[in-house]
């Protein structure tokens, strides 16, 4: 039996996909909408800077990919911290508490997540970039995205996810200095 898929073929090149400055910090370029690929996966690029973190976290009800690009993290899940480098990369399953931290200069990743019932999350804790923004969401600087940096508003974030669900906030980032 031939297996029937409700997607529509998608097909985007070198920064193709919309633009969007994430209040978390980072700029995600998206690359399939979950409405695109019939609800099965939400995939976007991640542009970050070196010293971004994420709180501690998980998603309810999705599966957290992570491809390392360029760039490295250290990713904590489990309990336990995991350096990752370009090429690498972390799963997160559904419901597993994990954060990560930018440790190179900047980094940059494909976030894959199945199924993509998260997509109102990151959609409403963000904001759209124009071809003229920088990477770090202000205007008339450089959009080539190699240096994201900007004003992060993690109240959007946690509102966002008051509202949409898709994450639930667990605590402060679980790393030491490094």
């Amino acid at each position: 039996m031939e297996a029937v898929s409700s997607q529509a073929t998608i097909i985007r090149t070198k920064g193709q996909g919309e633009r969007r400055w994430f209040f978390g910090g980072g700029v995600h370029t998206w690359k399939a909408r979950a409405g695109e690929t019939g609800g099965a996966f939400l995939l976007f690029e991640d542009q970050m800077a070196g010293g971004k973190m994420t709180p501690l976290h998980s998603h309810p009800d999705s599966d957290e990919t992570m491809f390392i690009l360029e760039g490295e993290i250290l990713m904590h899940v489990d309990g336990e911290e995991h350096r990752i480098g370009a090429g690498g990369l972390a799963v997160a399953p559904r419901g597993v508490p994990h954060a990560f931290m930018v440790v190179s200069d900047s980094a940059r990743m494909l976030c894959l997540h199945t199924p993509g019932c998260c997509e109102a999350f990151y959609w409403d804790a963000s904001t759209p970039l124009s071809p003229d923004d920088s990477a770090d969401g202000s205007s008339g600087g450089s959009a080539d995205g190699s240096a994201p940096a900007g004003p992060v508003d993690f109240s959007k974030v946690q509102e966002s996810a008051r509202r949409n669900g898709g994450i639930v906030l667990l605590g402060p980032p679980p790393f030491a200095a490094h």
